[in-house]
């Protein structure tokens, strides 16, 4: 059987924790920040992890994670 191929799009987004949970980077950071509050923009800048319910899709294209 032929080795399995990771999505590289996926494999820089997102990273594995040592208690084996998937982290991802947060999404609406990157323009129109004017309208967004000081306090939601700096939540914005931490990592989130994946939710349970798409950890199966994100394990399926990164096989070696």
């Amino acid at each position: 059987m032929p080795k399995m191929k990771t999505n590289r799009g996926a494999a820089k987004r997102f990273k594995k924790t040592g208690s084996g949970k998937i982290v991802r980077r947060k999404a609406f950071s990157s323009h129109i920040l004017t309208k967004k509050s000081t306090k939601r923009k700096r939540n914005l800048r931490q990592a989130g992890l994946v939710d349970a319910s798409n950890v199966k899709g994100v394990k399926r294209i990164l096989p070696y994670l």
